[in-house]
């Protein structure tokens, strides 16, 4: 059979351009169609986990990657009392995970792909996609096309694609929660820059982390079982919102300190926290899913940007060794969903305790996060049909 040369990936966030790389160095030439008009930018921080950035590395984008952030090997855990229940520096034999906003995630990968000669075309909003026998051409709002091999979508949590290969596919779920960060300074709270804190408050959950300028960054879960209101709450003007919070932490360490020394116009409130359920088919044809628009676990998870990379070099391995795309599509499948249903599913846990102001239970490291970050994505090895 003949053996896919060309693709379209919709979607330029994080998903996007990784994929390009890696389907670059499977041989198959890629070009990027992002709907907005330019880089994206905005968003609240995240983490890359050691087994992302060792997925990254595979493409070579590593080193950019660990420059748009900074380290923070350990973790800590306690409760709003300002008792410590585990805390650790790290698993033995892996890279630290590293925390950056997300706008600065996107431009690293954005400028690597551009740099190693992927194309990247954007205000190329996706509206349908037509299958022949021999490939697949995508229709934009723009009233251009492009015609490729296969057609993947990287396009996020409201994935259109994902419509296109299953229109009764599921849309994002709701996870009960609300999620507002914002930025703290001179509030007397000197956290290790080596360890990102997470305190169960007796209201609220809190994490917070040191930044190089000296100020704290720091995010909120706000239980809310009204997903209409939670969605709403994205329109509450900040200081609103502030005091609210203020209160909800009023009894925590250190969570009111930080909120006392935390000002409106510093806040972004995220609204109401969705994931990805259990997405029957990630293919169809010509078409196949990356990322979260197959799979988006709640940001509990701290997993969402890397599973998405390791997603990517293991699509693109399949379509190497595999010449035909429903062949690839299937083994690559096979290959992603326990491990990223697994994960998915210790992040609903996460999101349960966060609820009912801790875990049940003790927190074992290695146990809770060995299986995740100990994974590494074996770009030498052949797929087998």
């Amino acid at each position: 059979m003949t053996p896919v040369r060309t693709a379209l990936v919709i979607g330029g966030g994080i998903a996007g351009p990784v994929t390009a790389l890696a389907l670059r160095k499977a041989g198959i030439d890629a070009t990027v169609y992002e709907a907005h008009p330019g880089d994206l930018d905005g968003g609240a921080a995240l983490t890359v986990a050691p087994n992302g950035l060792n997925a990254l590395e595979v493409v070579g984008a590593g080193e950019a990657v660990r420059a748009a952030g900074r380290p923070i090997p350990g973790m800590a855990m306690g409760d709003g009392a300002g008792n410590r229940f585990a805390e650790f520096a790290g698993l033995p034999g892996l890279p630290p995970s590293h925390v950056m906003a997300r706008a600065d995630l996107n431009r690293a990968l954005h400028d690597h792909a551009v740099d190693r000669g992927i194309k990247i075309e954007y205000g190329k909003r996706l509206t349908g996609a037509e299958e022949t026998a021999g490939g697949v051409t995508a229709r934009f709002g723009d009233g251009t096309t492009a015609t490729a091999d296969v057609l993947v979508g990287a396009d996020g949590i409201r994935s259109t694609v994902r419509a296109l290969i299953d229109p009764d596919a599921p849309g994002p779920e709701y996870t009960g929660l609300i999620g507002i960060g914002g930025f703290a300074s001179g509030g007397g709270v000197a956290p290790d820059p080596d360890v990102m804190y997470f305190a169960f408050g007796a209201r609220a959950f809190l994490g917070y982390w040191w930044m190089p300028d000296g100020r704290v960054a720091w995010f909120s879960n706000v239980p809310e079982p009204d997903a209409a209101t939670a969605f709403a709450s994205r329109t509450t003007p900040p200081a609103e919102w502030l005091e609210r919070l203020r209160g909800l932490h009023a009894d925590d360490v250190p969570g009111n300190a930080l909120l006392q020394h935390s000002r409106a116009e510093d806040l972004f409130v995220l609204g109401g926290i969705e994931i990805m359920p259990r997405v029957p088919h990630w293919h169809r044809g010509r078409m196949v899913l990356v990322g979260d628009s197959a799979h988006a676990p709640s940001p509990s998870s701290g997993q969402g940007a890397s599973l998405a990379i390791e997603s990517a070099l293991e699509l693109a391995r399949c379509l190497r060794d595999l010449p035909e795309p429903s062949a690839a599509f299937t083994a690559y499948e096979n290959l992603r969903r326990p491990r990223v249903e697994a994960i998915a599913a210790a992040a609903a846990q996460t999101n349960k305790e966060k609820s009912a102001g801790g875990p049940a239970g003790p927190v074992e490291p290695e146990r809770m996060f060995g299986f995740v970050q100990r994974f590494r994505v074996d770009w030498d090895e052949r797929v087998a049909g």
